[in-house]
């Protein structure tokens, strides 16, 4: 009788899965959830940025440095693994900016009519708190880097730019074209103008989300908030310049 009762308190092998996606669930099904993982999303966006500029601007060391920093990630065997991981954390980032862009239009809709209600308090001239300014901006540069990054898709994994030569004949016969060809002939094309304007939306995207993105895991403080502000605005400098000299760098000096 004991060890049956005791097989029957045994939890199910599948009882952890299913704690851990309600858990899950229950995350996303707040605001404050959804906010939360907005922020880890973009912070580890913010870490691929880097690492990304920093293999990108091997450009300017020559074609011998490139083109070995590109053949050593290619052959990397988790890569796949890596790409996809990638593509989740931008599709959740994606949508729950979707949702949360969605839900503060409703919320200040139900507010605006709330004001215009009661006679002592009317609705604003502009109709928009300054947090819902904020809220639409980033919506809108999100959705233009969205933009950038499917011309990047376009240019550079799917090879489908028709200014760019993906393939050279040697004596062996067509090959494809070097890492570093792609890239130089790519930041030449009208692509560039794309980069350019993307690189720069994206440097005021990043100086809000940076350390919005703290504020929304709860580590936000009066002491230390300030100097997160400025870093952010450092770091999107950072970002924004280095990515944007790619381009400029292609059509006017190389």
């Amino acid at each position: 009788m004991v060890t049956k009762t005791a097989e029957k308190q045994q939890p199910s092998p599948t009882a952890g899965g299913k704690s851990a996606t309600k858990w899950i669930m229950t995350l996303l099904s707040s605001s404050l959830g959804q906010k939360f993982v907005m922020g880890i999303t973009g912070l580890l966006l913010c870490s691929f940025l880097v690492v990304h500029l920093a293999g990108n601007l091997l450009v300017y060391v020559g074609a011998d440095a490139y083109n070995s920093y590109a053949h050593d990630l290619h052959s990397m065997l988790l890569l796949p693994v890596a790409e996809t991981g990638l593509f989740l954390l931008l599709f959740a980032h994606i949508a729950l900016a979707f949702k949360l862009t969605s839900d503060n239009r409703k919320a200040r809709h139900i507010s605006y009519h709330e004001k215009q209600s009661k006679i002592e308090e009317p609705p604003s001239f502009f109709g928009k708190t300054p947090m819902g300014r904020t809220s639409s901006w980033m919506f809108l540069s999100g959705s233009i880097i969205l933009i950038f990054l499917i011309v990047h898709m376009i240019d550079m994994k799917l090879h489908l730019n028709p200014a760019v030569a993906y393939t050279v004949e040697t004596p062996e016969g067509v090959v494809e074209a070097d890492p570093y060809s792609i890239i130089v002939q790519v930041l030449g094309s009208w692509s560039a103008a794309v980069y350019i304007i993307g690189t720069i939306i994206l440097g005021f995207h990043l100086s809000h989300g940076f350390w919005s993105a703290f504020q929304s895991l709860g580590l936000n403080h009066p002491k230390y908030t300030p100097w997160i502000k400025k870093f952010a605005i450092l770091f999107a400098a950072v970002i924004a310049i280095g990515f944007a000299s790619l381009p400029i760098w292609g059509l006017f000096i190389h």
